[in-house]
């Protein structure tokens, strides 16, 4: 596996110059690109992978500053598109004392949700590559559809599959994430990353155990399990590998778990060989590289800023 290629949204986080109950002065807006599949390139790009951005965005000033944003890290971005039909999206993000944010989103309509397979450029996954995919891409039905599709095309085509469920309720008119959908998505995934929160969540009134076992025994080969500063847990079948991340003092985590898994992907991709699923070194390599990563994101503000070279975490 020799390249990224992440798939979603791109959208621009509106940072609140407010920081928990802080309310001395107007408080005021700052842009930062963002939106996870896109982090998810930039963070793989900073660390070296070479890595491309498949999506829709406006064509206005947000888009076009999303573009800017995304080459100036050194993504490919010939396989984004532009569309007059709908704005990129925003999300206006409020944090409380520890980083910890709160989204309020513009979307829809927005043009990422406007992506469909006709878009995608000749041949993409005629090369070995990582496809990495978010849930936020199924929330409406046509991009949902793509989005299914594209992870079909991936797996067949002998692409590593990579999912962050990443569950942002509010984007869905219900309120709540489609537990059915999203997990459609999970199962197309080699590799799987979920916050314990969103395991929680989607299993239900499943026991955990026997939720993951489904996970694995219908074709995913690694899920990984992050708690914010906690340990993270990497399961496989009849196996368990446990991390301890750094400590740091958290401003914004924003692009946290997006630079932990650009961190793992491009660790797995340095190493990647087709039994990489029952490599416990290279796994665990994998995964305090990628923890490292997250650390240094959330001790800074805002998303493709944030994210670290490989000089920062391997100092």
């Amino acid at each position: 596996m020799h390249r990224l290629i992440a798939f979603g949204e791109a959208l621009v986080d509106m940072l609140s110059s407010r920081l928990g109950d802080t309310h001395e002065g107007p408080e005021t807006f700052t842009p930062y690109a963002g939106g996870a599949p896109a982090n998810v390139a930039v963070a793989c790009a900073r660390l070296g992978l070479p890595s491309q951005f498949l999506g829709m965005l406006g064509e206005d000033y947000f888009g076009d500053f999303l573009a800017d944003e995304l080459a100036a890290h050194g993504v490919d971005i010939s396989g984004v598109r532009r569309t007059r039909e709908a704005r990129t999206a925003l999300a206006f993000v409020s944090r409380d004392a520890n980083g910890e944010r709160t989204f309020d989103f513009y979307r829809p309509p927005a043009a990422d949700l406007l992506y469909r397979l006709d878009h995608l450029p000749a041949g993409i996954f005629g090369e070995s590559a990582l496809l990495h995919l978010c849930s936020n891409s199924l929330t409406e039905p046509d991009i949902a559809e793509t989005t299914l599709a594209m992870a079909d095309m991936a797996r067949r085509a002998g692409c590593l599959v990579s999912v962050d469920a990443n569950l942002r309720h509010n984007l869905w008119a219900s309120g709540e994430a489609d537990i059915g959908l999203v997990t459609r998505l999970l199962d197309s995934a080699d590799l799987l990353k979920l916050s314990s929160d969103e395991l929680d969540y989607l299993r239900a009134d499943h026991p955990e155990d026997d939720w993951l076992a489904q996970r694995l025994a219908a074709g995913t080969k690694a899920i990984v399990i992050t708690d914010g500063p906690g340990e993270v847990r990497l399961k496989r079948l009849e196996t368990e590998t446990r991390v301890a991340p750094p400590r740091v003092q958290a401003v914004d985590t924003t692009a946290g778990g997006d630079a932990f898994i650009g961190g793992l992907l491009a660790r797995l991709a340095e190493r990647y060989h087709d039994d990489w699923h029952r490599d416990a070194d290279l796994l665990e390599d994998a995964l305090t590289f990628a923890c490292r990563c997250g650390a240094h994101a959330v001790a800074r503000p805002g998303a493709y800023s944030a994210l670290p070279k490989r000089a920062d975490v391997e100092s």
